[in-house]
């Protein structure tokens, strides 16, 4: 595949500089490169033009321009016109070396090899820049395959489909010829192959229309006389010795002949650019004209090298650079022949091959070129195989840990929800632990002295929470009658206990002996393979052999007794635990990024508080201190009790939220659990819930179709991965605002899909398109 190059010149004069715009990129595809920069003024450039022009056009070469000039061979006119070229030459090149120049230079030059084919196209509305010798840039003589044509900063593509002859159809117009020889044209024509040309000679203007309204033509060709006006806006074309047409009165009928499918419009006459000025405007697709008067042995040369390479499979614009350098083997007589052929394009078209001007049988050219039903059918069952490779993949469990990694971010980024104002947390940190001791407190190895959790219990007892939390481990017997006393008897008090698990080499915590069997809660946390808690363990049936008897946990006692008062009764309902009507579905062992985890007892999905702090937070010291005590604090709420100390007896978890110094302490887990069971039954806040199985493949694979899309685009590399990226960042968005609103749906397959599907349906359109090009 080659390369296509476009420089597009702004607003400017000679007198002020031009701004430039370089774009190179792949052909059929986005530019992959751009870089602008300037020319700088070089009022002097159009005046060396002129003197060239002037001396050009001196030598009178019989040119088809008028019947009535005659040839002239004057060596000093010859060589005047070489001496201006060779001038017009070296400026035009120093003025393209200029500094403000060189990055658009040196850009070329990095992204472009000499080996490959390079279509430039010179954008620009300036008809001086357009009679510039372009084709003698040095930077463009380095590059044998390439070509430079002409555009107009304003173009369009003809939307109508093409309808392809079985042979290349040529319309040829044989103007006035008085004193040139077309003969030679019509022969080089008749000897192509695979067309048919059909000859309008010296036609009747009428004549010429109704053959331009009545058939396809793939080629427009004209030999003859023709001129342009002295701005370049406009031309003309001889049909005969009395009359003569612009390309405005034949405007209608060429619209309509571009519309059918004309392709490429030849005119080898003279001084073409204010014809094809004009045809621009008509969106056709390719031309060649002679940019002077061109001498009518040098008109018929070119056309016979052009044919004979174009006609034998050459690409368009390397047939014309060939048959153009084929002339310099006449400027011995006629100087500057190869400065005439020129291209102009418009850009929105791709020149065709001879071959592609035509429709073969099946079997001459297979149609690989893939039409949109045979594209659907192989993006659908490539989205397929991929949705299927990925599901697999991710049944094995394989993309299991990025998947956590995905929804452990898209729970950090969820917004605040603000504390919970029915709990209170009462913390106990190294500061609380280390003035017990200096208040000669016993701890015996524990974070809360008998003497401080009596007087803890007795104070917060006097403001009437509905519920008391002692998330701290006593399997022992209490010394102290007082705090015997007061742990037997208050009924909002809920223990922690650890059940035992053999599997496991877990021995488990008893309960507090002091606390009745009903007042008790089970802590046990379920951590997935980072250590990670993702989700909640509500209830479960113990172990004969277990420390711990409780069957429910510890944030489930906690939030049953707050919703008591409030009529709700806790049940369990078809295996599922159930708190008035809010029901808490269990998790199953392959559930959403889950593949095969132990589901045993009632386990949901954790789906922490979004917040700095899940509720308000008072230090030990600073609680027992304190007096008075606002009762709002306290009345009619869960109190957890717990230690964040992170010296003596740390309780820390890895959680989404973060991982190693990160962890949050035990007692602010059981918190965001409490909240949580609150939040679902009270406030309607969703629980984390999973599609089902097929609902899940269903949103892969349709993550897969919209990556076949994106390859159907044949975008390059660059814009694809653009795409790519936005595409999954608008997955991502889309997943994360479900996950808040309490769906956590497959993110990192359906990325996998996407971006699978792409590559391998752009690998294929890679395969296809050479072998299109190779004509398998």
């Amino acid at each position: 595949m080659g390369k296509l190059v476009v420089l597009k010149f702004g607003e400017g004069s000679f007198e002020q500089g031009f701004a430039v715009t370089l774009q190179i990129g792949e052909e059929h595809e986005r530019a992959a490169t751009e870089i602008t920069g300037r020319l700088p003024s070089f009022p002097e450039m159009p005046l060396y033009y002129s003197h060239w022009q002037s001396s050009y056009r001196q030598i009178g070469n019989r040119y088809r321009l008028h019947a009535d000039q005659m040839q002239v061979t004057n060596v000093s006119m010859i060589q005047d016109c070489e001496n201006t070229s060779h001038i017009l030459r070296a400026r035009f090149n120093t003025w393209l070396r200029a500094e403000e120049f060189r990055p658009l230079r040196e850009k070329w030059l990095e992204r472009l090899s000499s080996t490959e084919e390079v279509r430039v196209i010179l954008q620009t509305e300036n008809s001086q820049l357009q009679l510039l010798p372009w084709h003698l840039w040095d930077l463009l003589e380095r590059y044998p395959k390439a070509e430079i044509a002409l555009s107009s900063p304003s173009y369009d593509r003809i939307h109508k489909p093409r309808t392809l002859n079985k042979l290349v159809n040529i319309l040829a117009i044989v103007g006035n010829s008085q004193g040139i020889d077309t003969q030679a044209d019509l022969a080089l024509l008749q000897q192509c192959a695979n067309a048919e040309v059909s000859f309008l000679v010296e036609p009747q203007r009428k004549e010429l229309t109704d053959h331009l309204w009545g058939k396809n033509w793939d080629i427009l060709f004209f030999a003859g006389h023709s001129s342009s006006n002295k701005n370049g806006e406009s031309g003309r074309i001889y049909l005969n010795k009395t009359d003569s047409l612009t390309i405005g009165e034949l405007k209608y009928a060429l619209r309509k002949a571009i519309e059918n499918g004309l392709q490429l419009a030849i005119f080898n006459s003279c001084d073409g650019l204010g014809l094809a000025r004009e045809l621009a405007d008509l969106q056709i697709p390719q031309m060649i004209v002679m940019r002077e008067p061109v001498p009518d042995q040098v008109a018929k040369e070119f056309l016979k090298y052009f044919l004979e390479g174009f006609a034998n499979g050459k690409s368009l614009y390397q047939a014309v650079r060939q048959a153009r350098e084929r002339l310099q083997g006449l400027e011995d007589r006629f100087p500057c022949a190869t400065w005439l052929p020129m291209i102009c394009q418009n850009p929105a078209q791709i020149p065709p091959t001879w071959d592609e001007l035509r429709s073969r049988k099946t079997e001459d050219i297979p149609n690989l070129a893939l039409s949109h039903k045979r594209r659907f059918t192989i993006t659908l069952l490539s989205s397929l195989a991929i949705t299927a490779l990925v599901c697999g993949v991710r049944w094995l469990g394989l993309v299991e840990s990025p998947e956590m990694q995905a929804f452990d971010q898209m729970m950090r980024s969820r917004p605040a929800e603000g504390l919970d104002s029915r709990l209170l947390v009462i913390t106990i940190d190294d500061d609380d632990i280390a003035t017990q001791r200096q208040n000669g407190e016993s701890l015996m190895g524990i974070s809360i002295s008998e003497k401080s959790l009596n007087k803890l219990l007795t104070k917060l007892n006097q403001y009437q929470p509905r519920a008391i939390g002692l998330d701290i481990y006593r399997d022992f017997k209490a010394t102290q009658p007082d705090l015997i006393t007061r742990l037997q008897k208050t009924q909002n008090l809920i223990g922690v206990c650890k059940g035992s698990d053999v599997t496991e080499n877990i021995p488990g915590f008893k309960p507090p002996p002091e606390i009745p069997t009903t007042n008790l809660g089970f802590s046990d946390f379920i951590n997935d393979s980072d250590e990670v808690i993702r989700r909640h363990l509500l209830f479960m049936n113990p172990e004969p052999t277990s420390l711990c008897r409780a069957r429910y946990a510890f944030s489930v006692e906690l939030a049953s007794l707050y919703l008591q008062p409030l009529g709700i009764e806790r049940k369990i309902t078809q295996g599922n635990l159930q708190l008035g009507k809010t029901i808490f579905p269990n998790l199953k062992s392959r559930t959403g990024g889950y593949q095969n985890i132990d589901a045993n007892g009632g386990q949901i999905l954790l789906n922490y508080r979004s917040s700095k702090e899940i509720a308000q937070q008072i230090k030990l010291t600073k609680f027992l201190s304190s007096n008075p005590i606002d009762p709002s604090v306290i009345k009619d709420k869960i109190v957890l009790i717990g230690v964040v100390a992170k010296g003596d007896s740390p309780d820390a978890w890895a959680t989404p939220y973060g991982a190693a110094l990160k962890k949050m302490p035990g007692v602010l887990v059981q918190a965001h659990m409490v909240s949580q069971i609150l939040s679902a039954v009270q406030d309607g806040r969703p629980l984390l819930r999973v599609w089902s199985l097929w609902v899940e493949v269903v949103w892969i694979w349709g993550w897969s179709l919209v990556g076949g899309v994106l390859a159907w685009r044949r975008l390059s590399f660059p814009w694809l991965a653009l795409a790519i990226s936005i595409t999954s960042s608008v997955l991502y968005i889309i997943c994360f605002n479900l996950l808040i609103s309490g769906a956590w749906v497959p993110f990192i397959p359906s990325a996998l899909s996407l971006a699978a599907t792409v590559a391998l349906m752009s690998i294929y359109n890679s395969k296809t398109k050479v072998r299109v090009a190779n004509r398998e």
